[in-house]
């Protein structure tokens, strides 16, 4: 984990506000590494600057009261959401991660000038679909 740390994927303003305890179990630490060695960090090197992960690991508590899918990713540490600072900045990053090994890849709402965040999930085991959306 060259750029990103730990704690970025486990920190939540919502987690402190409820009281929840956020600790990812090993088996979602090990996929936050994977996570990161293969997808983040190598985006993040062609990306030459600094990317702030949103929202990383969720316990099944978290996600449901940041309103999550029942079946995210994040649940798991297969899952980030991701932000540059400017929607431009956030097109490109989507862009550079369509070239990235990954089961699922967002461009979450904002405009035709870049999403609001990108999500991005990759699998350590099993197939990766490398399915592209836009929400």
């Amino acid at each position: 984990m060259k750029y990103f740390t730990l704690s970025e994927f486990v920190d939540s303003m919502v987690a402190r506000r409820y009281s929840i305890d956020n600790t990812p179990p090993a088996e979602a630490v090990g996929n936050i590494e994977a996570l990161v060695s293969c997808v983040l960090d190598p985006a993040r090197e062609i990306f030459g600057a600094p990317v702030r992960v949103n929202s990383g690991y969720r316990c099944r508590r978290l996600n449901a009261a940041v309103g999550g899918a029942a079946d995210s990713q994040h649940m798991s540490g297969e899952a980030a959401d991701l932000n540059t600072g400017s929607l431009q900045g956030n097109r490109r990053l989507y862009e550079i991660l369509c070239d990235l090994p990954h089961d699922q890849l967002i461009w979450e709402r904002g405009n035709a000038k870049g999403p609001a965040w990108v999500h991005v999930s990759y699998r350590r085991e099993g197939v990766n679909r490398g399915e592209e959306l836009r929400l």
